[in-house]
């Protein structure tokens, strides 16, 4: 039987090729769990890809499967960093969503893993650009979108004025727990601090 040359034939079904690797997620999950706990206990620059290996339970060519070096894989962890970002707050007014922001933020930068993660990383960065611009896009990204919302979310309901300057909005809700707690690396905030710093950015803010 013959068929019309101009009609649609249908495709053939592609095949994997034999032997191809399947990566298991548990696998990768466990690995990247490892990662984070090298880099806490070792630094960037004496964390190995053994080392990775060791604590994941894996052989390294699972590494090497996934990542061609400790340099990718450090680069992918800080890049899904910036995807994930921080919960958005949605309280109702400008001075719960921020002290509610500061809440996490806080806890999150006085993990015991986080805190030994980020000077180290932003110390790596000033040697290697690659590092460099994949913290600053984790950090400026994963906070820049939840300082948007709470800004846009106060200016719908009139407790800021419209046209605010974002970029400066943001450095003046992040700035001051960053630098308090990555920076210099100070103590857990005094009680009463927190509801302080809101009070604070809140009117700074309505000065924007």
């Amino acid at each position: 039987m013959t068929t019309n040359s101009d009609e649609p034939q249908p495709r053939p079904r592609r095949r994997a090729p034999a032997g191809a690797a399947v990566l298991r997620e548990d696998v990768t999950e466990a690995i990247r769990a490892a990662v984070f706990e090298e880099l806490a206990a070792a630094g960037y620059a004496r964390m190995s890809i053994e080392g990775i290996a060791r604590r994941a339970g894996v052989g390294k060519t699972a590494v090497y499967r996934r990542w061609r070096s400790k340099l990718h894989l450090v680069l992918d962890l800080v890049s899904a960093i910036a995807v994930q970002g921080l919960p958005a707050p949605d309280t109702g007014t400008l001075e719960g969503d921020l002290r509610l922001l500061y809440e996490v933020t806080s806890r999150a930068l006085r993990h015991p893993v986080a805190s030994q993660i980020l000077p180290d990383l932003q110390a790596e960065a000033a040697r290697n650009p690659d590092i460099a611009e994949a913290l600053q896009k984790a950090l400026r990204e994963g906070q820049d979108g939840v300082a948007k919302g709470i800004v846009a979310a106060a200016q719908e309901r009139g407790e800021l004025r419209p046209g605010a300057d974002h970029a400066l909005a943001l450095d003046l809700i992040s700035g001051p727990l960053y630098w308090r707690s990555v920076v210099i690396r100070g103590p857990k905030p005094p009680k009463g601090y927190l509801e302080a710093l809101t009070r604070a950015t809140t009117e700074a803010l309505k000065t924007l």
